[in-house]
């Protein structure tokens, strides 16, 4: 059985804004997999992890009760569940808010203007917190699917809800104005699992790839050519460039020059490497940096 075989199991969302981002990070991190969207369930050839795709609303609950031993999921659902795990990292990716929206034409304006109105949302529990916190007294109608549509249809005056680019609110005739939370995917574990001597080892081995891949993400890795005499104006040109590896060349008095850099601070300041002496640039992509 997939629940007793003994190896570390992995939740992750089967089919949504985070499933993409969850397989490409287990398949940076090294793990061979075959992952189908409509599969409950793969199991990597080259390390002791299943993993399970199931509702991202169920993964809190999997995870709590160690259904599975770690997990890939929103904070906003975390926090909704209010689920009782250990967080060990951002992940970086899944960004959105969760926010309050009304009709274009609507008065309300400000959180004040909430008092007294009905808003609609797959968020309650957040949403109440949020409410008491502002203390502002609403009625908090809890809405499964399409929150969207719920001031069209005159359920609700207002909708809190997930926003990640605005799009769909826009296009429902809906404008956001105040923000509830702000939420990214976050890896998440079991916490008898944590106290498990085998299942933990296997989890810290997993969270050093992990770690290595949040690294690397957004670097590259930097090589060329140049005179010698030109190491310290380069080293001016990019900020980065702390403590680069140069390596004499076999033309006297021309080094090569290796670094790690931010791929943005690249791109803003290669003609000034080139007027700096550099030729020869080279930037290949970083899967892991280990520190």
């Amino acid at each position: 059985m997939i629940a007793k075989n003994g190896r570390l199991k992995i939740a992750i969302q089967r089919n949504g804004r985070l499933t993409d981002d969850s397989v490409s990070l287990l398949r940076t991190c090294g793990f061979t997999f075959e992952y189908q969207k409509q599969g409950l369930y793969s199991s990597c050839q080259n390390y002791e992890l299943d993993i399970l795709a199931i509702r991202d609303d169920d993964i809190p609950e999997y995870v709590q009760d160690g259904v599975a031993d770690i997990g890939i999921a929103g904070e906003n659902i975390l926090l909704e569940r209010k689920a009782k795990v250990q967080v060990l990292i951002p992940l970086g990716f899944g960004g959105c808010k969760l926010m309050i929206s009304v009709p274009q034409r609507s008065r309300i304006r400000k959180v004040s203007d909430l008092q007294g109105k009905r808003i609609g949302t797959t968020y309650p529990t957040i949403l109440k917190s949020f409410l008491n916190t502002e203390k502002v007294n609403a009625e908090i109608i809890k809405i499964s699917g399409s929150v969207e549509l719920a001031p069209s249809l005159n359920v609700a005056d207002a909708i809190c809800d997930i926003v990640s680019t605005g799009t769909t609110a826009r296009m429902s005739g809906l404008r956001t104005f105040c923000t509830v939370m702000e939420s990214q995917a976050v890896l998440v574990a079991n916490k008898n699992a944590m106290n498990d001597r085998k299942k933990r080892t296997l989890i810290d081995r997993l969270m050093i790839r992990v770690r290595g891949s949040q690294e690397a993400r957004g670097k590259r890795y930097l090589m060329m050519n140049a005179p010698a005499e030109s190491v310290t104006k380069l080293r001016r040109v990019i900020p980065s460039l702390k403590s680069p590896t140069v390596v004499p060349l076999a033309q006297t008095g021309m080094v090569a020059i290796h670094s790690v850099v931010a791929e943005d601070v690249f791109w803003d300041v290669m003609e000034k490497l080139k007027k700096a002496g550099a030729s020869d640039i080279i930037v290949v992509p970083i899967e892991t940096i280990i520190r």
